[in-house]
């Protein structure tokens, strides 16, 4: 397979890491990232790398997503992290503009939407590595048996040509077999529901913001409270769990990020609105037939949120040469293979995206849902190099909005107050 070539520019910090050393008379650079299961793919790259580059060894490191964003901040503030480290996109802009990054030059064959992502100043600071979209999952035997068909489904806070609300209702059940708005249904005796309506901000909320022409952010500061179109959306996802009763309660939800995947794959979800990031959980989990659908139609057209990863070096490695021949492994089709010849995730390098196209479609999975998503109209996730902490002030309130505690646009006004006041400390 090609190598495109890479281009690193560098930037003459002071100071050293001591996250890499020798082995065996090798030069090691570290690799961290928070997926256990791709940093077997990794590995397998890196051996791969390692027979061209006898004098290199790459030491792959996995911190939990639990304390991974505890742990970096510390490691990066001692110079203790690792030389090379995934990042995503709410928590690399701060270490950028405080030079903790090495900045990196664009190869042409680089995922267009990542390199975006990860662009602040004017200058790229890590190498895409991989990236989803949102589609919909759906449990095709229940959406067979109540004539749905997934693909043709639209929601419209006004009520004008919705389709979506009615559909979800017939797709939810309670033991007795009575659909949602039944006479005589029983939210608390619930045994199937029609849709994930949570406060999830990738899969869920962002996408019904931005199909309903609503934003989150504006410049450095949140607007979400301040747009219509915004509060509209999150009333009706809001109205899903407690007036429809044809998602989870918010309750279940909000505490347990894998509640609704679990409903899905147990057979107990219809409708499972979600990423690519997804795609083997509900392979190994679900034991029935499933698709995948494009995302829900709202009244500005399908609009997903595209994510991705990126690999960054910190500008403190005490292997700068070491780094960067990694660096520029990792940005290549050949260093990227395994991860898309193993179905991880879609690569950052478009070359060997058909790889892992074709791994799901050996297993009968059409992706073409995702890739529609990844190249239509998308919205925008929040960036700055503080949203982070923007983003942990206001997710507790936006939480109670999603249980009902505190109404749609009062929650989502003192939402936008927390948020923009924490990105301004």
């Amino acid at each position: 397979m090609r190598r495109p070539a890479l281009l690193l520019g560098v930037l003459l910090v002071a100071g050293c890491s001591i996250a890499g050393g020798d082995r065996d008379g090798r030069t090691t650079v570290t690799f961290r990232l928070w997926d256990d299961q791709v940093a077997g793919a990794y590995r397998r790259s890196f051996a791969t790398f390692e027979t061209t580059h006898p004098d290199l060894h790459v030491d792959v490191q996995v911190v939990p997503w639990a304390d991974y964003w505890t742990k970096l901040p510390a490691d990066l503030a001692a110079g203790t992290s690792a030389d090379i480290f995934w990042t995503n996109t709410s928590n690399f802009g701060l270490y950028a503009d405080n030079n903790r990054l090495l900045p990196v030059d664009p190869v042409p064959g680089w995922t267009k939407s990542v390199v975006d992502l990860y662009t602040r100043g004017g200058r790229l600071w890590g190498v895409p590595q991989l990236w989803d979209s949102i589609a919909l999952y759906y449990n095709r035997d229940l959406v067979t048996a109540a004539g749905i068909d997934p693909a043709a489904l639209a929601w419209d806070p006004s009520g004008t040509g919705d389709t979506f609300r009615a559909a979800a209702r017939r797709l939810t059940t309670d033991s007795a077999g009575r659909h949602a708005g039944e006479a005589g249904f029983d939210p608390e005796r619930i045994t199937t529901y029609g849709f994930n309506a949570a406060f999830d901000s990738q899969a869920i909320v962002w996408d019904f913001v931005g199909s309903n022409g609503g934003t989150w952010q504006s410049g450095d500061s949140f607007d979400f409270a301040d747009r219509p179109e915004t509060v509209q959306a999150v009333r009706y996802l809001v109205d899903l769990i407690d007036e429809d009763h044809v998602a989870p309660p918010a309750a279940e939800t909000g505490t347990d990020g894998d509640k609704a995947l679990r409903l899905f794959t147990q057979g107990r979800m219809a409708l499972f609105q979600s990423g690519s990031y997804h795609l083997r959980s509900i392979q190994e989990g679900a034991g029935f037939s499933w698709g995948i659908a494009p995302l829900l139609k709202g009244p500005a057209g399908r609009v997903g949120v595209v994510h991705g990863v990126a690999a960054v070096a910190s500008a403190r490695t005490a292997h700068r040469d070491a780094t960067v021949e990694v660096l520029k492994w990792i940005g290549t089709a050949d260093g990227q293979e395994p991860i898309a010849e193993g179905g991880y995730a879609f690569p950052g390098v478009t070359a060997v995206q058909p790889a892992f196209v074709d791994h799901w479609r050996r297993r009968g999975v059409d992706l073409r849902p995702f890739l529609d998503s990844g190249s239509g109209t998308t919205f925008p996730a929040p960036l700055g190099p503080r949203v982070g902490a923007g983003e942990t002030a206001y997710t507790p309130i936006l939480q109670e909005v999603f249980l009902g505690r505190i109404g749609v646009a009062e929650g989502l006004r003192r939402a936008q107050d927390a948020g923009n006041a924490a990105m301004a400390g």
